[in-house]
């Protein structure tokens, strides 16, 4: 019997692919625990329009993503910090900082976990922070460290 995954199943497949299983345990496992629905002429039309909407959402997706890259490297978060001789900083500024300061500065939300930093900023001047805004879209946040006075 072929049948349409509705979940991963181990083993088997993954949600959405179209399998083929014995008819005892289509009967007995896999209708009965919902993983999957006997592959009719109805499901695989309705299984190719679920697939059909999530490519169109996935593209909205990238394309507000990739959007939103551009509008973010226009942009630049302005910090202060004590410093010492030589511009190095007593302290550091960590992603967690400069996402409250974005918050603040330009009204944006933008998640800690999302930035790419090699390490804390030590030092003054301008830095570019990668931030990861889809898995195929990275934009760029220009952050500004100036000294307090």
């Amino acid at each position: 019997m072929k049948v349409i995954l509705l979940e991963d199943v181990k083993s088997l497949g993954k949600k959405g692919e179209i399998v083929n299983v014995s008819d005892g345990y289509a009967r007995n496992m896999i209708l009965p625990k919902k993983l999957g629905v006997e592959a009719t002429p109805k499901n695989l039309n309705d299984l190719k329009l679920q697939k059909a909407n999530a490519e169109k959402v996935a593209q909205e997706n990238l394309e507000a993503a990739q959007a939103f890259a551009k509008d973010l490297s226009d942009k630049k978060v302005v910090l202060t910090l004590k410093a010492g001789e030589g511009g190095k900083l007593f302290g550091s500024i960590s992603a967690k900082e400069i996402s409250e300061a974005a918050r603040e500065q330009l009204g944006l939300d933008l998640d800690k976990k999302k930035f790419q930093m090699d390490g804390p900023i030590k030092s003054l001047g301008v830095t570019d922070v990668p931030i990861r805004l889809h898995p195929k879209v990275t934009g760029s946040l220009k952050v500004v460290v100036e000294e307090e006075k």
